[in-house]
């Protein structure tokens, strides 16, 4: 029986390309043990339980940005969490650690350094973060989502989708969608999404600009959002929703994406072949612009500015692209061979080439 320590959390692009491989542990190993090293604040507190996993929680310790009290206390704290993730690893007799990045990570490198276990990392951003760039300076097993991505050691292995995603035919269920949300079968699909909580330009500007696309022969499926306060119109081919809970069947039912460039939604976007246009969130370190960058230079999407993605922008540029049925066919087949559904099991094959050259 081999014993797994999956190490991230935070947020859902550490924590969904995680629970993805634990799944594929578990399926594939039934007898293994998966454990799941995270943080009692982060997101991995509520999903990892819900996937029946048990989690090992660490102090949260974000690195120190500036020069203050936390920032002098930073090194013994991380010391400490070091010391207790290796006193786990002995009595759970883990054999590999695997991090997705996040607050865990980084520690969870370190004592698995110390206990002499193999290390593998797996980076879900274009643009690696400080915990997955410490941890591939330990380890050659390094997987990455995105072929542009610039980390030590590392090879394309793609991101591990959720199963629904992996599995899913679009042409099987593109009628079960349509059903679902109330869409016409002689329309194309203009999927719009921000992600969970929603983005306002992005929103603002689709909901201005629906007539203009309706006009151009589409439909539009809008996913607004919990936090957006636009309501339904009641527009013939506008059809709002505030939160999907079956997003493979929203994806089954697009011919066309307008998104945020989150590392999971590319991936989704991409591995299914649906071409999009890009409107990377402008706050942050910019990892966004990085994570649209090869589907974009591939030719399987466009990229936009959050600033430049007006109603003017809608109909001098994204009408007549969606217009032109052989570019849009051109740029799905360029965005699917980019993309890859294989995520999983290739991260999972690095996981056990870890273990092999023990």
């Amino acid at each position: 029986m081999t014993a797994y320590l999956l190490a991230g959390g935070g947020t859902a692009g550490h924590v969904n390309p995680l629970l993805a491989v634990a799944d594929a542990i578990t399926e594939r190993e039934p007898d293994a043990q998966v454990l799941v090293l995270g943080t009692k604040e982060g997101l991995e507190s509520r999903l990892v339980p819900e996937r029946g996993y048990e989690l090992l929680t660490i102090a949260k310790l974000p690195f120190p940005r500036r020069i203050n009290r936390r920032a002098l206390s930073f090194g013994s704290r991380f010391r400490q969490a070091v010391s207790e993730i290796v006193a786990m690893i002995a009595e759970h007799n883990i054999d590999v650690v695997v991090g997705f990045g996040g607050y865990a990570s980084a520690p969870a490198y370190l004592a698995a350094r110390r206990a002499g276990i193999p290390v593998v990392v797996h980076e879900a951003n274009a643009k690696p973060g400080l915990a997955n760039r410490l941890g591939a300076r330990f380890t050659p097993f390094v997987g990455v989502a995105f072929h542009g991505t610039k980390l030590r050691q590392s090879r394309f292995v793609g991101m591990p989708l959720r199963r629904e995603i992996e599995r899913l035919d679009r042409d099987v269920a593109r009628k079960e969608a349509a059903d679902l949300f109330g869409l016409a079968g002689d329309r194309p699909t203009l999927l719009v999404t921000g992600g969970s909580l929603g983005a306002r330009r992005v929103n603002e500007t689709i909901f201005a600009s629906r007539q203009t696309i309706i006009d151009a022969g589409y439909q539009i499926l809008h996913i607004v959002g919990s936090k957006s306060d636009l309501t339904d119109p009641g527009t013939e081919h506008y059809h709002l929703v505030n939160y999907c809970d079956r997003m493979d069947l929203a994806l089954a039912v697009a011919d066309f994406a307008v998104s945020r460039a989150g590392a999971a939604t590319v991936s989704e976007l991409s591995a299914l072949g649906i071409p999009a246009a890009y409107v990377p969130y402008p706050v942050g370190n910019g990892e966004q612009r990085y994570n649209a960058a090869d589907a974009v230079h591939a030719g399987g999407a466009v990229i936009v500015l959050d600033a430049k993605f007006t109603p003017e922008w809608i109909e001098t540029s994204l009408v007549p692209l969606i217009t032109d049925r052989m570019r849009v066919q051109d740029m799905a087949v360029q965005s699917r061979l980019m993309g890859t559904l294989e995520g999983t099991s290739r991260m999972y094959d690095l996981i056990h080439e870890s273990l092999a050259g023990r």
